[in-house]
């Protein structure tokens, strides 16, 4: 797919992997449109890139709030083609015993209800369309248990499988679904992994991660024909066959 003049939304967008994807795809060409709660983050990521991008504060928790985000989007730039479901949290990092029900909840309410809404609010626009690409950053964490982490490898593993339903459903329709494996990526998220102590991936040094710019680059390549392959499929970004095939290494 060639990305001038097509419209990208990316939830999470003020910073890590969502910040960079929205350089990444507007040095494409691509009109992006950011999604995150923090305002201010965001308005200066605009500033950055200029008139291709466009803010929206949304909480991808509330159905609403992203239904509206959507078309304020697609009413903005007049297409919508690809969805980037990036948005996401790790707390809390907590042993099953010891978690705050609240807490474990909020985190679903994140990062697979937020995922739905995304795609539930973007398939009629695309389908009307013809079709798009909607692609939902996942993690190694989909497949694997983590201690203390059974919110956010519950939520993984949920999200991988909404990417599995929607392309049962839809990819007959024109809708490419896919998600992305990034492996562990230089951002917050990893700050707060750090902090917490606790399984092997709080252990790692900052130097093992990866730069968000990797990811961001490679969600570029599977909107892209040479990924067609991958439709349905999960990308891990820990395969060195795909490293080659994006151009990182």
């Amino acid at each position: 797919m060639g990305m001038t003049g097509k419209t990208v939304v990316i939830t999470g967008a003020s910073r890590g992997i969502g910040a960079d994807a929205a350089r990444v795809f507007a040095q494409a060409g691509a009109n992006v449109a950011l999604f995150a709660r923090s305002k201010a983050a965001l308005e200066e990521l605009v500033a950055e890139i200029g008139q291709q991008a466009f803010a929206v504060d949304c909480d991808v928790a509330d159905a609403e709030a992203v239904s509206a985000a959507l078309k304020k989007a697609h009413d903005h730039f007049g297409s919508l083609d690809v969805l980037i479901n990036n948005a996401g949290v790790i707390d809390p990092i907590a042993r099953l015993e010891d978690s705050d029900p609240a807490a474990w909840g909020k985190l679903i309410d994140i990062n697979i209800k937020g995922v739905f809404y995304g795609i539930r609010a973007a398939l009629p626009i695309m389908k009307q369309a013809g079709g798009g690409t909607i692609i939902t950053v996942s993690s190694g964490a989909a497949h694997n248990p983590l201690e203390a982490w059974s919110a956010y490898c519950t939520s993984k593993a949920g999200a991988a499988m909404l990417t599995r339903a929607l392309h049962l459903e839809e990819g007959g329709n024109g809708i490419r679904a896919m998600g992305l494996s990034p492996g562990t990526v230089a951002t917050q998220m990893q700050r707060e992994i750090k902090a917490s102590g606790i399984n092997p991936v709080s252990e790692l040094n900052w130097e093992d991660h990866i730069p968000a710019e990797w990811p961001a680059r490679t969600l570029l390549w599977m909107c892209g024909s040479e990924a067609d392959e991958f439709v349905g499929q999960e990308i891990a970004l820990r395969d060195e066959a795909i490293r080659r095939r994006v151009g990182l290494i």
